[in-house]
Formats: C-alpha cells, sequence, structure tokens
C-alpha cells in the first residue's frame, strides 16, 4: 500500500507510515490506507497485537497539509481522520506506538491512541494545531485530559509547545523512553508478551478500560460482570488454571469452550 508499510510476525501486525520526504505527514491517499488496514487488523483472528510507527526517524508530523487544501466541506475531510481514530481505540488488540523522531498534531494524538507508548530519548512531541490556528482533532481534546489532567492538557494545546521523551513519560503520555539502539528489541519483547496473552480477556480488559473513564462504579460493574462471562466462556479459563496447576506457561487461545459445547472448538468450526 502507497504510504504505508504492513509486516506481520508471530501474531504482531506492524504498521509503518512510510513518506520520510514528509516525516510521514498523512495525506489524504493515506488516511483512507490507514482506515483500511486498521479495519483489517481488527477483523483478522491472527492478529494478536498491533505496533504503530513511522519510517526514516520520525512517527508521524501530522496531516500533510502542504497541498492545497480541498474544495470538500471539511467535516467530510475530518471523516478519515475520525475513522482512524475510533478504529484504533476501539481495535480489540493490544496497540503500541514506536515513536521515534517527531510526533506531532494528529501525529501525537495518533501515538497517544494507542494503549502502549515506547520512545526514544529523541523524541519529540507537540500539539501544534493553534500554531496553524486549529484545535485539536485524531481524539487529542479527549485523550489528553484524561491522561494529564485538564490544566497540563490545556498548557499543551493552547501554547502548543514542544516537549521532549523525559518530560512526555513524566506526565504519563509516554510509557518507556528506551535507547534508539535497544527500542526494536523491546518492542518486540513486549509485543511477544502481549501476543502470549488470553486475547479475549485482553480485549475485555481494554474495553472496560476505555470504556470507564466516563462512567459511574455501577455502570463499570455492571460491564466487569458482562465482560468475565465472555472470559469464562472460553478455553483460556480453565488453560491458565491447567497451567498453574502443572507449573508451566499457558497457551492462550481465545477459543469458545462453553458447557455443552466441544471445549477448544473455535467459532469458524460452529
Amino acid at each position: 500500500m502507497t504510504g504505508l508499510l504492513i509486516d506481520d510476525a508471530d501474531g504482531v501486525r506492524t504498521l509503518t507510515l512510510d513518506r520520510p520526504h514528509r516525516r510521514n505527514a498523512i495525506d489524504v491517499e493515506l488516511w483512507k490506507t490507514l482506515r483500511a488496514a486498521l479495519d483489517d487488523a481488527g477483523r483478522d483472528r491472527s492478529v494478536r497485537a498491533l505496533v504503530l510507527t513511522g519510517a526514516g526517524g520520525a512517527f508521524c508530523s501530522g496531516a500533510d497539509i502542504s497541498k492545497e487544501l480541498s474544495s470538500a466541506h471539511p467535516l467530510y475531510r475530518m471523516r478519515p481522520l475520525t475513522d482512524v481514530t475510533l478504529l484504533l481505540h476501539e481495535l480489540p488488540v493490544p496497540t503500541v506506538a514506536k515513536v521515534t523522531g517527531v510526533a506531532v498534531g494528529a501525529g501525537w494524538n495518533l501515538a497517544l491512541g494507542c494503549d502502549l507508548v515506547v520512545a526514544t530519548p529523541e523524541a519529540r512531541f507537540s500539539q501544534i494545531f493553534t500554531r496553524r490556528g486549529l484545535s485539536p482533532d485524531c481524539g487529542g481534546s479527549w485523550l489528553l485530559p484524561r491522561l494529564v489532567g485538564l490544566q497540563q492538557a490545556k498548557r499543551l494545546a493552547l501554547l502548543a509547545d514542544t516537549i521532549g521523551a523525559e518530560e512526555a513519560r513524566a506526565l504519563n503520555l509516554v510509557t518507556w523512553v528506551v535507547d534508539g539502539t535497544e527500542v526494536d528489541a523491546f518492542v518486540d519483547g513486549l509485543t511477544a508478551r502481549l501476543v502470549a496473552g488470553a486475547p479475549v480477556a485482553l480485549a475485555q480488559t481494554k474495553a472496560l478500560l476505555n470504556e470507564n473513564t466516563d462512567r459511574t462504579l455501577r455502570e463499570a460493574l455492571a460491564g466487569e460482570a458482562r465482560a468475565q462471562a465472555a472470559n469464562f466462556a472460553t478455553a483460556d479459563v480453565r488453560e491458565a488454571y491447567a497451567a498453574f496447576a502443572d507449573r508451566r506457561d499457558a497457551h492462550f487461545t481465545g477459543r469458545w469452550a462453553v458447557p455443552g459445547t466441544s471445549a477448544g472448538r473455535s467459532e469458524d468450526e460452529t
């Protein structure tokens, strides 16, 4: 796909933004391509974790505004960005942003939309929107206050300061800062741990954490009960108990295994 590299290895799908001449700024066609790639990753049951990164020493410098603005109404132009943001947020597998170089504007918010963020010390971040006469998009106005609190979110968004990786980590906007010579191996080890996890349980956990940021305790508890029902309907719970008893690593598959069905039978076989 033009502007996007897709690689599959051991249950991990890596999406690499590949427009290094524009520091991986995302143009109209790449937004559409990224939307299709995320939709496919969400439907492909062989994908157990997803990594989003950029080529050429940058993560993403935001939306590409180098070309003449489209004559289409801005609400229509925003739809691909909105679709990508929602798909990334709701993807049923864990997501990791691997950030080297710049991540600004929509590019930074795509990184924040991932479940975990790994950055190198050289990474730089900015909510650059107000410098362009714009306001945050790609979920930034929703994500930032929840991650750093309202006052720091306003500081970052109103002043559009550029901050480094260590400050971003101190603000809980980066999960780990890892040297550039070690970042690939670190992300490989991290995703291997995620792939080894119980896929249904991970999907339920991610959904609960995302949903419960603005729910009451009563609503959260009801959601947790529904999630546990889904978890107990898989073979993974039985496998976890067996592995604990046998003092071995569990092998999780996410297969459906409720009473009255053949344990381990996949839904594709029913």
